[in-house]
C-alpha cells in the first residue's frame, strides 16, 4: 500500500511539472502585443522566416490559416511544400489565450494536452505583418498577409528579435513559388 501511495505521489508530480512547464509560453525579454484583436488576427498568413525545427523542416510555400472554432478556441491549419518528399504536409492544431484574450501570448497545441508558447511580440497597426516568439530562444517566425514583406518592418522585426536574444542569423527565409 505504501508503495502505491509513493507511486501516486511521484506521478502526481510529475504531471505538475509537465504541465508547469508547458505553461512557459514566452522568453525573457520577450512582451506580447496588448490589445490584441484576435478577430483582426484570423485567416492565412504566409511564413516569411522561421528559426528551422523538426516539425518544419524541408518545407516552404508554408501558410498557416487561424479560424474561430464554435467553443472559443482557434483551429491552427499550418500546411507547407516537402520539397525532399515532393509533397504538400499539412497540421492541424488549436490555440487559446493563455489568460487574458486582449493579450497576444497565446498556447497552441498540435498533440493533445500538451501546449507550447505562441505569442505576438510584434504586429503591424493593420494585422498585415507579425514577429511571433514561441516559448524559448529555440522559435522565432515572421509572418506576412502577402509572400513579402516591407524591408522596413523586416527590419525593425529583425532587431527587435535580437534585442530580445535571437541569433537571427539562424533564420530560414522561405519560398513561396507554389500556389
Amino acid at each position: 500500500m505504501q508503495k502505491l501511495k509513493i507511486l501516486g505521489i511521484v506521478a502526481a508530480a510529475g504531471l505538475v511539472i509537465v504541465s508547469a512547464s508547458s505553461f512557459r509560453t514566452i522568453p525573457k525579454g520577450a512582451v506580447a502585443v496588448k490589445p490584441f484583436d484576435t478577430q483582426k488576427y484570423l485567416g492565412t498568413w504566409y511564413e516569411i522566416a522561421r528559426f528551422d525545427y523538426r516539425f518544419e523542416k524541408n518545407l516552404n510555400n508554408v501558410t498557416a490559416t487561424y479560424s474561430l472554432k464554435e467553443n472559443g478556441t482557434i483551429k491552427v491549419d499550418n500546411k507547407g511544400y516537402n520539397f525532399k518528399k515532393n509533397k504538400w504536409e499539412e497540421a492541424i492544431g488549436k490555440a487559446k489565450p493563455v489568460s487574458d484574450p486582449t493579450e497576444a501570448k497565446l498556447k497552441v497545441s498540435f498533440f493533445g494536452p500538451f501546449y507550447s508558447g505562441y505569442n505576438v511580440i510584434a504586429i503591424d497597426k493593420d494585422y498585415k505583418y507579425a514577429l511571433v516568439a514561441g516559448n524559448s530562444l529555440k522559435y522565432l517566425w515572421i509572418l506576412s498577409r502577402e509572400i513579402t514583406i516591407p524591408e522596413n518592418i523586416k527590419a525593425d522585426y529583425l532587431k527587435l528579435a535580437q534585442n530580445i536574444g535571437y541569433d537571427t542569423s539562424k533564420l530560414i527565409w522561405v519560398a513561396h513559388t507554389k500556389k
